[in-house]
């Protein structure tokens, strides 16, 4: 066994450009598939965790500027929710549909905070209770905040953990007391999103004492709530339409003036972004098989060549005594050799350069709006593709090699030493 071993070795050092077109024809095709599979997943996750931010059964309402003249009214009339209009919302929404939380929404763009020497500055939002489950929040130290912060106009505070470092570094923020605008808030807990971390690093008080402190204008800037019992794309969008109308009855704007009144539908979002996701996914698996295929053909067609190039070589091993199974094992294991060595390189590298560009990728999220949207995030490839892919090129390679090599010994010895 080890004369064979070292006849193989010995077969391929002296073929190198054989070798090396037979090897990079197998690297290339794992190492393309590994590469499109995991940037299709990296895409989808990264794509995917920009929806992580708010729950898919929400839908969020943001007045603007009217572009359309309505009734006698101009266009470019500003269009602003007041907290006249949360009893409204209140009693003619869940007519329509079961609302399960509401929470109007007052922002402070570009607000100073401090501790000590230390300042940050985000938005500032002041949210009602039932608002964290909606922003699917969690806690990770301390508490979020409560109905009794809302009724009695609490300063509490609660901030995203890269505030706290930027403030706090390496002290318990809990507890402690940050300068707000001038005014002083207890840090009463940290939270992060869950799946959402592009978001920005906003910090949360009490809606209440938003309005009281800060807003006494009384102005809303948006409203989100969370519904019951809409189950597809469908049916969420003919709900959305009932309520641009019923709005625009009551605001005075036309219906069809999507800039007077942006509604977020979640849903309808995230059932249009998986239509996507999944023409992305299809495409790319096209193009891998594809690239695998043109593997098989590559190995098959150089392997044929190889052996129709060795077939004298092969008369002149039986004419020394050679069986014809002992010059098949000896070219199958040469061909199982090269498909496992390169086939191993050309996951290595594939690996390599994915886990490359999603470092740099992961720290260039783009930003849109109030928060940063992850293009890339988390590039992964499923190990069983992996492993059937590599298994595919093996089975090709020694079948690309033992096919011709069947044929070559069954020429007779003093026809295949002729052969040029």
């Amino acid at each position: 066994m080890k004369d064979l071993w070292t006849e193989i070795f010995i077969a391929i050092r002296a073929n190198k450009l054989r070798t090396c077109l037979t090897g990079f024809s197998i690297a290339w095709g794992i190492f393309m598939l590994i590469i499109l599979l995991a940037s299709g997943n990296g895409l989808r996750n990264g794509m995917l965790s920009n929806f992580n931010y708010m729950s898919n059964n929400t839908i969020s309402f943001y007045p603007g500027v009217t572009s359309k003249p309505y009734r006698g009214w101009q266009s470019g009339r500003d269009i602003r929710f007041s907290t006249s209009d949360l009893e409204f919302f209140k009693q003619q929404i869940p007519q329509i549909v079961e609302m399960t939380d509401f929470s109007p929404i007052f922002n402070l763009w570009s607000s100073s905070i401090s501790y000590g020497d230390t300042y940050a500055s985000e938005t500032l939002s002041g949210v009602c209770p039932g608002f964290d489950k909606m922003r699917n929040m969690y806690v990770i130290s301390g508490r979020l905040l409560d109905e009794s912060d809302e009724r009695e106009c609490r300063k509490v505070i609660i901030l995203h953990p890269k505030t706290a470092e930027t403030l706090f570094k390496d002290k318990d923020p809990i507890g402690k007391y940050v300068n707000l605008q001038g005014l002083l808030f207890k840090v009463v807990g940290i939270y992060d999103i869950k799946g959402g971390s592009g978001w920005n690093k906003s910090y949360y008080i009490p809606f209440s004492t938003s309005q009281k402190i800060f807003n006494p204008g009384g102005y809303i800037t948006d409203l989100t709530f969370a519904i019951s019992g809409i189950e597809n794309a469908a049916q969420s969008e003919e709900l959305s339409n009932k309520l641009r109308r019923m709005l625009s009855a009551r605001m005075q704007f036309d219906p069809e003036d999507k800039n007077a009144m942006y509604i977020e539908d979640r849903m309808s979002s995230f059932e249009q972004s998986q239509v996507v996701f999944n023409g992305i996914s299809l495409f790319i698996w096209i193009i891998g098989i594809g690239t695998l295929i043109a593997g098989i053909v590559g190995i098959s067609n150089i392997m044929l060549i190889t052996v129709k190039e060795r077939t004298r070589e092969f008369g002149i091993r039986k004419a020394l005594g050679a069986t014809p199974s002992s010059i098949i094992k000896l070219v199958v294991l040469e061909s199982l050799t090269i498909t496992l060595l390169f086939g191993y390189i050309g996951m290595l590298l594939g690996v390599a350069l994915i886990e490359t560009v999603a470092k740099v990728m992961s720290s260039m999220p783009v930003e849109s709006g109030d928060h940063n949207m992850n293009m890339f995030m988390n590039p992964t490839v499923n190990l069983d593709v992996a492993i059937a892919a590599m298994a595919i090129l093996v089975l090709a390679g020694v079948i690309a090699g033992y096919v011709p090599a069947h044929k070559a010994v069954k020429i007779k010895p003093i026809e295949a030493m002729q052969a040029k």
